[in-house]
């Protein structure tokens, strides 16, 4: 039986006007939250390799109270349990906090192999999937656009700008998925109701062994100083071309350094 857990994150919509709170960290509260389209597809992936063959996918989560409902949405989707890691003390961790949280969930689940998303719709980052894996002590085969599991073998896709690259790790790993792999399928009426009934387990940062003083925005490594609205776009210039267009084009791009 394969067992995978499967990371994912719950993030601002991006269509929503988002912005930042008074401490200078991604504003949560005051927009829509959902499941993180990229970690969708670590969802997606990770379902399809246990209906392939024999096994159980765990989802799971590190955020505030709402973070839920990402746990949910994957849940409806297809997974099996689910795991949500929330404390006050963990708000405005980076990246080397987050990853050390997970981690530290990670190690205290049954596993064969750890999905994620290739990153994160907020921060972008796509760093968190490599430093997990270092934390554990695992293989990272990430960027994967295709994965082809036969047996503890796992061999991935990996497409370049210029060339395509096939690795293949055995044993416990980890593996970071594209927005290139295929769809995610959407939750069915019987997966949303089926979801009510599954197992979810609620952790602190005490339940993995962790102090307060090892993550949250005081530790973090970088911070937002400040921020501010961008302005209001400004009425262009309409430059009339009297056989002269080409090179004021050109003096306006050197202007602005584009040339």
């Amino acid at each position: 039986m394969t067992k995978i857990v499967v990371a994912v994150k719950y993030v601002p919509d991006a269509t929503a006007n988002r912005t930042f709170s008074a401490d200078n960290t991604v504003d949560r509260e005051g927009v829509d939250g959902l499941l993180s389209e990229l970690d969708e597809y670590a969802v997606e992936q990770a379902l399809q390799v246990v209906e392939a063959g024999e096994g159980e996918v765990t989802v799971l989560t590190v955020g505030p109270a709402d973070a839920a409902d990402a746990v949910r949405k994957a849940l409806q989707m297809g997974a099996h349990a689910g795991v949500h890691v929330q404390d006050d003390a963990i708000g405005g961790s980076d990246a080397f906090a987050t990853s050390l949280i997970l981690a530290k969930a990670i190690e205290k689940l049954d596993y064969d192999m750890v999905f994620f998303g290739m990153a994160s719709t907020d921060a972008g980052l796509g760093v968190v999937p490599t430093l997990v894996a270092e934390r554990l002590g695992l293989p990272a085969v990430t960027y994967a656009s295709e994965i082809t599991v036969d047996g503890d073998a796992v061999t991935i896709r990996r497409d370049g700008d210029v060339a395509t690259q096939d690795i293949e790790a055995t044993g416990k790993l980890l593996v970071s998925v594209t927005d290139q792999t295929g769809e995610a399928r959407y939750p069915s009426f019987k997966g949303i109701m089926a979801a009510k009934k599954k197992d979810v387990q609620e952790w602190t940062l005490a339940d993995l062994g962790l102090d307060a003083g090892e993550v949250g925005l005081d530790n973090a490594w970088t911070k937002v100083e400040s921020f501010e609205p961008r302005p209001p776009r400004t009425a262009g210039e309409i430059v009339t071309d009297e056989g002269d267009g080409g090179v004021k084009l050109a003096e306006f791009l050197a202007s602005k350094k584009f040339v």
